[in-house]
């Protein structure tokens, strides 16, 4: 049985994790209303722990910048021969702009 709320749209967008220090560069690989499966390097140092959040910034393909706040679902690193991090991200209280770019892309 289907556990998402909400359908999955396959994209290939850039992200940044705000609330970092370093090179802070994410990938996101689908996203629906509520939640963002994000790609990122296990080299950024940073543990993904289920339950705390983290801001996004959302490169959009027009040039626009969207800011989420999430709250991390769950997290893991890939094998040693796949060098990155898997995250499910859940969206608190998804701006109206993202909305709005989820509606256009369906």
């Amino acid at each position: 049985m289907e556990r998402r709320r909400s359908k999955r749209i396959t994209v290939n967008l850039k992200a940044e994790r705000i609330s970092c220090t370093d090179n802070c560069s994410v990938f996101i690989e689908n996203l629906s209303e509520k939640g963002i499966y994000m790609i990122t390097a296990p080299s950024m140092n940073t543990d993904y722990v289920p339950g705390s959040e983290l801001d996004l910034e959302l490169e959009l393909s027009n040039g626009e910048t969207i800011s989420l706040n999430c709250n991390v679902k769950w997290s893991y690193d890939s094998s040693p021969e796949d060098p990155t991090s898997s995250v499910g991200l859940e969206i608190i209280d998804p701006p109206f702009e993202y909305k709005e770019f989820i509606k256009n892309l369906q």
